[in-house]
């Protein structure tokens, strides 16, 4: 349309372009599809291209993590768009002022000389703006909805701000061997809620383990998982080089391959 020449030309676009494309698209002569969008029916794709942004990181591919940040952008001025309520303007507003109030080392009088001062720094003035008095209520605001593995990492977090946490890693260690003994001690029981519950609690253990290890469990477990498949894909691949299938093996057979593989990945 020539209306839009101009926007279609443009060889660099900004941040206000993108607001217009937004509105352009969300306009009465703009996208059915769009328009139609909520908030809820945006969810998913919100937790999609963010996880797609990190993949990209995990690939250490900028070219795509560029594109997917720009996903990820899009999302955030969809449900600016959508709203009744705030703006692009209005969230834009809130997080300069959130950056300035949290940073008072930087902005402020308050000193932090290293990055865990700084966090803490951070949190303290988190607390104090939302008139936060009691740690659980911090517990309780975690979201329900994260995955469960970050939502355990980030719960002790919190826990550890009040104090709640041990010195060193070896006590950790220990913890994780006795809620694997709980969980044996449930197994043999065959009571299947006890094995939950304690299936539950060696898993977050082992979340405990992972941040005293210094190591974040959501990217750990990630990249194991894809361990596990590059391993397996060569295990298939090499069983199928001698002419042989995973089907017709047993568990005993398949482990002498993937024995082999470990060893050369």
């Amino acid at each position: 349309m020539d209306k839009y020449d101009d926007l279609i030309k443009k060889e660099s676009f900004n941040l206000d372009d993108l607001v217009l494309i937004m509105e352009i698209l969300m306009s009465p002569e703009g996208c059915p599809w769009d328009r139609k969008q909520t908030h809820e029916s945006l969810r998913r794709s919100l937790i999609e291209e963010a996880y797609e942004a990190l993949e990209a990181i995990e690939l250490k591919d900028d070219a795509l993590l560029c594109e997917e940040l720009g996903d990820v952008l899009l999302q955030v001025i969809f449900h600016a768009c959508i709203s009744d309520t705030f703006s692009i303007g209005d969230v834009l507003n809130g997080i300069c002022r959130k950056l300035i109030s949290r940073h008072t080392h930087v902005f402020g009088s308050v000193k932090a000389g290293t990055a865990d001062e700084a966090l803490e720094n951070w949190e303290s003035n988190k607390r104090l703006e939302k008139g936060q008095t009691d740690y659980a209520g911090e517990l309780k605001r975690v979201p329900a909805n994260l995955p469960a593995l970050m939502r355990a990492y980030k719960v002790q977090q919190k826990a550890r701000e009040a104090g709640f946490d041990w010195d060193d890693i070896i006590p950790v260690l220990d913890k994780v061997g006795e809620e694997l003994s709980e969980l044996r001690a449930a197994i043999a029981s065959g009571d299947a809620s006890d094995i939950e519950n304690e299936t539950g609690d060696l898993l977050f253990a082992s979340v405990n383990l992972s941040r005293f290890a210094k190591t974040h469990p959501e990217l750990a477990l990630n990249a194991s998982t894809e361990k596990f498949i590059r391993r397996f894909e060569a295990m298939e691949k090499m069983a199928e080089s001698e002419g042989l299938a995973l089907s017709g093996m047993s568990l005993e057979e398949m482990d002498v391959y993937w024995e082999r593989v470990k060893t050369c990945t």
